[in-house]
């Protein structure tokens, strides 16, 4: 089974602290993008073992119009060839009911909170959703 994994997201603080979290705490490649295009086509190739995605992009934009991780998890779980690939939505949208709302919106597998201070709470919601 595969050892990486797509992060999705837009914050380089937050990309810098989940990177190496996963990669000397977990043991897990990370590839790292907000491209929607590019998101699609690892989804499709790069064998993931899962997609963290955080829920609010600023930059992100498909076919001309700006999107979110909620949409981009949407149309990842729409497509036959990556609907398999668990994700883990990552946002600090995290009122009552957020969870069970996103996960609904989305089909994604797991949620969890920003701001990520932990990192044994990363690598656990990480094995969580990979089934490991």
């Amino acid at each position: 089974m595969s050892n990486r994994i797509l992060l999705v997201e837009d914050d380089p603080i937050n990309v810098k602290f989940i990177q190496t979290v996963l990669v000397k705490k977990g043991g897990y490649e990370v590839l790292v993008s907000e491209e929607v295009e590019e998101i699609l086509r690892l989804a499709r190739e790069a064998d993931l073992a899962a997609v963290i995605m955080d829920v609010s992009l600023s930059r992100s934009s498909y076919e001309g119009s700006k999107v979110d991780g909620i949409f981009i998890t949407q149309l990842l779980k729409k497509d036959e060839a990556t609907r398999h690939i668990p994700v883990l939505l990552a946002t600090a949208h995290a009122m009552f009911g957020d969870r069970e709302k996103y996960l609904e919106l989305t089909g994604a597998e797991g949620y969890i909170a920003k701001p990520i201070h932990d990192p044994a709470t990363l690598i656990e919601a990480v094995k969580a959703v990979i089934g490991r």
